[in-house]
């Protein structure tokens, strides 16, 4: 058994396992015994942080949301300006930067069904992904200092659109036959002016 569990890091190194059992296999696939050999503990170890499967997969969309919404925030509290188009930029860097860095947390969030977004511009959902709130909080400042103007169904456009551009540039990064001889990483700064 690894040191490191003894200080508390099974739990994460359990959901970091999951994520990928579950990429490779599906839910179907993940398996609490097989988790257990893959960080070297016993089988009764995870049971220690998750009761069940169903947990453990709940504990892992969780732990992937909160991580990519920690990352947004924070892109977007740093932002030297208030100027909220810069922080709309910012938003849309930090969110393909941070697939870059972590490719297999896109692959699990995208390819599971597990995003919840309300799309319409005066609804929203208490189970709404948080990241897709973040966005359209910034978005509806946007409209009352840049566009008042526009209409609901307008600006629910506008937010499609914006959420289109970042992620459909993740989506094109992760294609298995897709090549640029360019890094990716470098030219988020020119692909999203």
């Amino acid at each position: 058994m690894s040191d490191k569990y003894h200080h508390g890091d099974l739990r994460n190194a359990l959901i970091e396992e999951g994520i990928k059992m579950i990429n490779t296999g599906g839910e179907e696939s993940l398996s609490m015994r097989k988790l257990a050999e893959k960080c070297g503990v016993s089988m009764a170890a995870p049971y220690a942080h998750f009761k069940n499967k169903e947990e453990m997969i709940n504990a892992i969309k969780n732990y992937v949301t909160d991580s990519f919404t920690l990352y947004l925030e924070k892109a977007v509290n740093k932002t030297q300006t208030q100027d909220i188009e810069a922080k709309i930029i910012a938003l849309g860097k930090a969110y393909v930067t941070f697939f870059i860095t972590n490719p297999e947390y896109f692959t699990f969030l995208f390819s599971r069904g597990y995003i919840h977004a309300n799309l319409d511009f005066t609804h929203s959902d208490k189970n709404d992904f948080k990241p897709f709130v973040i966005l359209k909080n910034l978005c509806t400042q946007y409209f009352q200092e840049k566009k008042p103007a526009l209409s609901d169904y307008e600006k629910e456009l506008e937010i499609i659109r914006i959420w289109a551009s970042v992620q459909g540039i993740t989506s094109i990064i992760f294609m298995k036959n897709v090549k640029w001889s360019r890094s990716w990483k470098k030219e988020i700064e020119n692909l999203l002016k």
